[in-house]
């Protein structure tokens, strides 16, 4: 299954949890800051995206979503363990 990320650059501190996280190597940090003044993650390589939800797991700031690309109406692959984690 492909999968398709989504991040909330303003909620996005940069830690690279994600990026570290990433098995396919999907995500990269952008080299423009927020308003916040963090730089910020970004789907450098979507069509790598399997769907795991890795990177919205281990998202502190809950700044990442993860949906089934063939149809974002079907929840996000990451929304019960975003649930949990808050």
């Amino acid at each position: 299954m492909k999968g398709k990320i989504v991040i909330d650059k303003q909620l996005c501190k940069g830690c690279k949890y994600c990026v570290m996280t990433c098995p396919m190597g999907v995500i990269a940090i952008e080299g423009q800051f927020n308003k916040m003044g963090y730089f910020t993650a970004y789907p450098k390589h979507m069509g790598k995206c399997t769907g795991c939800a890795l990177c919205a797991l281990m998202c502190p700031e809950l700044a990442i979503e993860v949906w089934a690309e063939n149809n974002p109406h079907s929840g996000g692959l990451a929304e019960d363990s975003r649930k949990k984690k808050a």
